[in-house]
This record gives structure tokens, C-alpha cells and sequence, in this order.
């Protein structure tokens, strides 16, 4: 491979070091939960107009979702960031003790601060080798809200806001280097609001029809589905509203709140359709009324193998340079030290969603992650869900995952949040940003490498035609 553009990303990228480490530490400073991203997503956004890109705010008329283009003309190649937080994960930063840092506050807590920079940085990179070398060609960076819980890029997609993309790339923080090739689950986010009628619990109680019974019967009835699902399929559940605090009133109103998970969207449905079957029967049993409401929903994640071939050859090469400081390492088992003995045990197995799935042993008695993974083509699927799925259905995608936390350290948790400041996690967080700038000036150079690409995702989706899974009718939800 050439050394040359490698050489050009890596210094482009030291330039920007300062700056980008800003961004990154203001966003986790102000973190934000799905769809209300605004100082987060300004502050993207005012860093791409300082670097030349032309910025369209708004997109698919979600507020806090955007574009920045560089460019004209083919291939366009598209960067997907995110930036949106977890509530309840405030967390003081660099510290081996669970601390809020604002009470009942949110926190980065999948290190959404890392990874919307890092994808910036690649923008930001490729759109300067196009601009050194005078090359034809667009650069895109989709500033993508709403990816806890809210579906923002399968929303985007629905609005074609990707249709014109030729390959697209993104990446996510873990403790691994490898390339995220598992498949997701696709799912259905949906609310079952019973409505009944309100009576005197003592007084009265045969005048009543509790939709709090019919909330209670309905997650009664899901469980036992369980024992008759798909070993891969998971259901999870909410209750949102119990009908009030008084139990002597018959609740008249009442909501639940389902996710529902399958390996594909065709699977996930039919679950969902046997979901709303128990729902219907609970209102029989209390003669309740309900609704079923969409919230959101996304497809199952379906990988370019081409672009995935071409993303490990340059995760190979940052091998060499993978390197910690006896500080990173100490404050590294300081946190491995926070970890539960069922979290340590599990620590190796857990890398499987991330794409390390034969040679754990690359891994044992690391704290962190020196080493580069092998790419393993696989059809085992993580067993969560990600919006990405809906843009690899549009457009050929591939995913690289950067280690930027303790081994054994688990998304959506208070230690994920600790370590989003870390020397070690920014290191991840800009080994990301160069193998996909690579990987995108690659492909750039190689065109018979893109119709490879394209030819796979005509074949992909020729057997298995993409239709968006989120009703036109919905719109994004706000978790407050």
C-alpha cells in the first residue's frame, strides 16, 4: 500500500489534534440525550464551516441532524457521526470512583464524544487529500443524532438523505481493534397505551376497568413468548406510566413501552405481530381499550465485505504504532479494578459484538488492547441494534472499531463514561479517524475496487430488497 497518503492523513490529523480534542471534550462536557443535541451538534457544525465544508442544517427536518459537503462530483464519500448521550450516566471524568458529576444528569456513556469526532477527523482529512491533489470527488460528513433510542439515521434514510452516497464509513469505541463485521438485530420500538375507566377502588371497584391490570397482564403474557422465540431474538420492556400514584383509583390509562428485537426485519415483525397479540388479549381480559404506537424502528446491520477487506489491511498497519504510557497503564488497572468478578470473566466474551471472534487470546491478561484482531467474516450477530443497519442497506458500509477503554469495560455504564477523557481513549478515537480516511482515499484511487463494492450491494440487494422500516407518519422523538 502507499505510504504516501497514510503519511499525509497522519499529519493532517496531528495538525488538527488540538482542535479536535476540544470538540470531543466539549461534547462530552455537554452531553445531550436523542433529538436534542443542539450545543453538541452547533459545535460540530461550526467546526465544518471553519474547515471549508458547506453545511446544510436540518436534514430530514430533525433540528439537530446535518451535513457537511466538500466537493463535487464522484465517488461521494460519506463519514456518519454521532454525538447524543445517556441520561442518568453523569460521571466525573479520569477517575477509578463512581462519582456524579450532576445529579441525574446525562453522560457519554457509548462514547458518542469519540465517535462523532473521530468520524469528523476522517472528513476532515480525506476532503484535504482531494484538495492537495486536486481530485474529483465529494466528501460528506452526516452529523447524525438520536442513535440511543431514536432510529436518527433510519429516519435520514427514510428521507433519502443517503441515496446519492457511493460507500459510507463509521466506527464505534470498545476495548478491541478489529472490524465490527457482525450483522445487528433489527428492532421495533413501540408504545401500548390501555385506556380504561376510573372508579373508587373500595366504593366501586366493579364500575372500574384497570389499564394498569391490562399493562400487568400484557408484560405477563410477553414473558411467556420467551420459551417460544428465536434464541437470538430479545424483547425488553418499560412500564412509562402506571396511571397515577393512588392506589385506591382504578388507573384508567396506562402505557408500556416494548423494544423488540430479531435478526432481520422479516423475523422482528413477526415477533412484534405476536407482541400485539398478548396486548389484544390483555384488553379482552379487562375489557380495556389501547393503542399501538410506533416509536421508532431500524433494520439489521448488513456489511460491505469489499470495503471491510480494504478497512483491515489499514487496521493492520496501525499495529506497529498501538503504544501506552505507564500513566495510560496504571490508570488502565485502576479501572480494571472497578470491574465486577462476573464483568472480568466476561470481559473476552463480551468482544464478540465487536468483531473478535477467533483469537481472544490475542487479549489475555491485557488491560488494554495493544494488539489488532483478526477480520473474521461471520454471520453471528451482535445482539443489539445499531441505526447504521438502514445506511448499510442504501449505500455499501463498513465499520471499524478502536479500543479506547479498559478491557471488560461495558457500553452504557459510569467507567465507559470515566474513560471518554482519556489519553488512551483520544488515541483509539484517532486510530479510528485514519484507517477510514485510508480506507476512503483507497477506494478513491482503486474505482475497480468500488464497482467490487457496488456489485455486492446490487447482489444483496437483489435478494433481499431494503424497505425502510420506520411508518412515514412518525416522526423522531424526544426523550424528555
Amino acid at each position: 500500500m502507499s505510504e504516501t497518503h497514510q503519511t499525509f492523513v497522519e499529519n493532517v490529523l496531528k495538525d488538527k489534534e488540538n482542535h479536535l480534542n476540544n470538540v470531543s471534550e466539549y461534547i462530552w462536557h455537554h452531553p445531550e440525550t436523542r433529538f436534542e443535541e443542539y450545543k453538541s451538534s452547533n459545535k460540530l457544525i461550526d467546526t465544518l464551516k471553519e474547515e471549508g465544508f458547506k453545511v446544510q442544517e436540518n436534514v430530514a427536518n430533525i433540528e439537530t441532524a446535518f451535513e457537511g459537503k466538500y466537493g463535487e462530483g464522484k465517488p461521494v464519500i460519506g463519514f456518519l457521526g454521532e454525538f447524543d448521550a445517556l441520561s442518568g450516566l453523569s460521571q466525573q471524568p479520569l477517575t477509578d470512583k463512581k462519582e456524579t458529576l450532576e445529579q441525574n444528569g446525562n453522560g457519554h456513556g457509548c462514547g458518542h464524544n469519540l465517535l462523532g469526532v473521530g468520524s469528523l477527523g476522517a472528513a476532515i482529512a480525506t476532503k484535504e487529500y482531494l484538495k492537495e491533489n486536486n481530485l474529483s470527488g465529494t466528501v460528506v460528513y452526516f452529523g447524525c443524532p438520536g442513535e440511543e433510542g431514536g432510529s436518527g439515521k433510519t429516519f435520514m434514510s427514510r428521507e433519502g438523505v443517503f441515496d446519492d452516497v457511493d460507500y459510507a464509513f463509521c466506527w464505534h469505541p470498545s476495548p478491541a481493534n478489529a472490524v465490527m463485521s457482525n450483522k445487528t438485530l433489527a428492532n421495533y420500538q413501540v408504545y401500548f397505551k390501555f385506556h380504561g375507566v376510573s372508579s373508587h377502588a373500595a366504593n366501586s371497584p366493579e364500575l372500574g376497568r384497570s389499564a394498569l391490570d391490562a399493562v400487568e397482564l400484557m408484560n405477563v403474557g410477553v414473558n411467556y413468548i420467551r420459551e417460544h422465540m428465536s434464541d437470538n431474538s430479545r424483547i425488553h420492556y418499560a412500564v412509562t406510566n402506571t396511571g397515577g400514584i393512588s392506589p385506591n383509583v382504578v388507573q384508567s390509562e396506562a402505557e408500556v413501552l416494548y423494544l423488540i428485537r430479531a435478526e432481520n426485519l422479516k423475523e422482528t415483525k413477526k415477533l412484534f405481530d405476536r407482541v400485539k397479540k398478548v396486548a389484544h388479549g390483555a384488553s379482552l381480559m379487562t375489557e380495556t381499550e389501547y393503542e399501538v404506537i410506533i416509536d421508532k424502528a431500524c433494520s439489521d446491520y448488513s456489511p460491505n465485505k469489499e470495503l471491510e477487506k480494504v478497512m483491515y489491511e489499514y487496521l493492520k498497519d496501525e499495529e506497529d504504532i498501538i503504544q501506552f504510557s505507564d500513566d495510560e497503564m496504571n490508570f488502565a488497572k485502576k479501572m480494571w479494578g472497578t470491574l465486577s468478578e462476573n464483568e472480568k470473566d466476561n470481559a473476552l466474551k463480551s468482544l464478540n459484538s465487536f468483531g473478535v471472534i477467533n483469537d481472544k487470546e490475542k487479549l489475555y491478561n491485557k488491560f488494554l488492547s495493544d494488539v489488532v484482531n483478526d477480520y473474521t467474516q461471520t454471520d453471528q450477530p451482535m445482539l443489539g441494534s445499531s441505526d447504521v443497519a438502514d445506511v448499510s442497506w442504501v449505500v455499501p458500509t463498513a465499520q471499524v472499531t478502536c479500543s479506547t477503554e479498559v478491557i471488560g469495560t461495558q457500553l452504557h455504564t459510569w467507567q465507559m463514561v470515566s474513560q471518554g477523557l482519556s489519553n488512551y481513549a483520544f488515541k483509539g478515537m484517532y486510530r479510528a479517524a485514519r484507517v477510514m480516511a485510508n480506507s476512503a482515499i483507497h477506494v478513491l484511487k482503486n474505482p475497480e475496487i468500488l464497482e467490487k463494492m457496488k456489485k455486492e450491494h446490487k447482489e444483496k440487494i437483489e435478494s433481499n430488497p431494503y424497505e425502510n422500516p420506520i411508518p412515514k407518519d412518525i416522526t423522531p422523538s424526544k426523550l424528555n
